[in-house]
């Protein structure tokens, strides 16, 4: 099983802004991904860095877990909000390149 690391304030950020609902959802698929299969709802992130996805949660509202798989040694997340628009944010997608950008200088490939 994969260990999961949670870049910035990722974990901080799901666990303040996701409803309970969401939560254990969120957990779930992070777990499949663990387990290495793909979760329930995710569409590859263009324009964000190579084998960056989303995870899609539907519940009340529509929340984002941004994450890259590609690397042996863990599952790494980006970055998790609540998407409140049609189109994600900029700024969202700007943070998961920023922190995508640290993995990538700490020498992980």
């Amino acid at each position: 099983m994969k260990r999961v690391i949670w870049i910035g304030s990722a974990k901080k950020d799901l666990q303040q802004h996701f409803s309970r609902m969401a939560q254990k959802e969120a957990g779930y698929q992070i777990y499949r991904l663990q387990e290495g299969y793909d979760p329930k709802d995710l569409k590859p992130l263009h324009g964000v860095g190579p084998g960056v996805r989303e995870i899609r949660i539907h519940a009340e509202i529509e929340y984002r877990i941004i994450y890259v798989v590609q690397f042996e040694e863990a599952l790494y997340i980006l970055h998790s909000f609540v998407k409140k628009t049609q189109k994600t944010p900029k700024r969202d997608l700007e943070l998961a390149r920023e922190r995508l950008n640290i993995i990538l200088k700490e020498g992980r490939t």
